[in-house]
């Protein structure tokens, strides 16, 4: 037990003070946050270059006063289509908008024309459709001579309240299925990343030291199965340590975020860029706060003394059993590094197939598949937290766990027989059948 603590605790200490580790450790939250700002930056800009477009309404139904919107701005003549097509071909307006009289009064599906040489953009395209609509249904109401009160009293916004029967305590709404779900999902794909990460390094590393010889010089002094299982340990170390500053960082970044989210916000700018009133502006800012700290307060009402331990236990078990894998892998390897491809590509296909069954149980997490997918141990450590801030059934978790123990002490004694074997084997190409008769080898 002695050399196996240092030699991971040489493996441990060699990454962490490496300044990949510390440059990836601290940017990474940094990066990613940044990229969700870029992207939703991007998202949200839509076309920015400002088009003049002449409506020409011949039937009144715009009347007139189609709002701006969009970068497009509108303006309105009663000159002949071919005299408005000269103004474009002159460069004098960027487009014609020309508005179809309708067919009658109930018809449900309306085409108006617009002349232009350059292609619309998406966003501008439902711009223009959306304000048209908003004008032809104004126009039904007038002709129809219905109440917009009224008709404003038919819409009914239905939101789901759910009410325990039994565990009367148990607290339980939407938006706490949602925030389950999204973070079950993050956590999810977080176990998978890193999993394969730091397994695929317990890997690279035997390879490393057997290609070059090291590795002789260290059993010299050590056994094979010591050498594996300091490895896995110094290396999964990195991970943990890894992961606990992420969080730190994270739950930093998410107290920091509110204030940018708080930042003062010109609300005629934003009416004017969507086409609605300053008090309309107003509320929907005041309901996203109001979201926003609805959120917060079901990831805070979330059992984090159980989750924790329990998504560590997944973490650690699922690196472990991988990883003892990874590690076969890597002492199967001879002079050619491409051999492991083909030889890791039966280790990878459970963990790609569960991060898949992850985002199933992501929108279904009690389903046949998911339930099975966070009991059957190749793909619990994946499956069975993404499940976890949606309060399974406990029987599932301690099922989950004894069944993830035993697969991890079985995957770990055949890493192990490969691993002593392999390590010192050179010239020769592991073939799968080959891998099978090294389980019986005797010491």
């Amino acid at each position: 037990m002695h050399r196996i603590w240092l030699i991971a605790k040489r493996e441990y200490l060699t990454r962490v003070k490496s300044k990949t580790f510390i440059l990836t450790t601290f940017l990474t939250p940094l990066g990613i946050v940044l990229l969700i700002a870029i992207v939703g930056f991007i998202m949200t800009r839509g076309s920015d270059t400002r088009k003049n477009i002449t409506v020409r309404d011949t039937t009144g139904l715009v009347s007139s006063s189609l709002e701006s919107r969009k970068n497009i701005v509108y303006e309105y003549s009663t000159e002949d289509l071919e005299a408005l097509k000269e103004k474009y071909i002159a460069g004098e307006i960027d487009g014609v908008l020309d508005i179809i009289p309708l067919d009658s009064i109930t018809v449900t599906r309306h085409r108006i024309m617009f002349y232009s040489d350059d292609r619309l953009a998406i966003d501008e395209m439902e711009s223009i459709e959306d304000a048209v609509q908003e004008k032809i249904r104004e126009f039904k109401v007038r002709e129809l001579d219905l109440d917009e009160a009224k008709i404003a009293l038919l819409r009914t916004n239905v939101q789901i309240e759910q009410q325990t029967i039994i565990d009367k305590d148990k607290k339980v709404s939407t938006t706490g299925t949602i925030v389950g779900s999204v973070l079950g999902g993050v956590i999810s794909y977080a176990m998978f990343f890193i999993i394969f990460l730091y397994g695929a390094q317990v890997m690279r590393s035997v390879m490393e030291e057997k290609i070059n010889r090291i590795v002789e010089v260290l059993i010299s002094s050590v056994k094979p199965f010591e050498l594996m299982m300091g490895k896995i340990l110094g290396v999964g170390s990195v991970g943990l340590t890894q992961i606990g500053i992420w969080l730190v960082l994270f739950i930093a970044l998410g107290i920091a975020m509110p204030q940018f989210l708080n930042m003062p916000v010109n609300p005629g700018e934003i009416s004017g860029m969507a086409g609605v009133s300053q008090e309309e502006v107003g509320t929907l800012m005041n309901e996203n706060q109001d979201k926003f700290v609805e959120v917060v307060q079901e990831i805070l009402s979330l059992n984090w003394f159980v989750l924790i331990p329990l998504i560590l236990f997944y973490f650690f078990m699922g690196y472990f059993a991988y990883a003892a894998l990874f590690a076969a892998v890597g002492s199967a390897v001879g002079e050619d590094i491409n051999e492991a491809q083909s030889l890791t590509l039966p280790v990878m296909i459970p963990l790609i197939l569960a991060i898949y069954i992850g985002f199933a149980a992501i929108n279904s997490p009690n389903s046949t598949i998911a339930t099975w997918g966070s009991i059957i141990p190749l793909t619990s450590s994946v499956v069975m937290p993404v499940r976890l801030p949606l309060d399974p059934p406990w029987w599932q978790i301690v099922l989950s766990v004894v069944l993830l123990v035993a697969f991890v002490i079985l995957f770990v004694w055949i890493a192990g027989r490969i691993y002593r074997v392999g390590i010192l084997m050179y010239g020769k190409k592991a073939s799968f059948k080959e891998l099978a008769k090294w389980l019986f080898y005797r010491s």
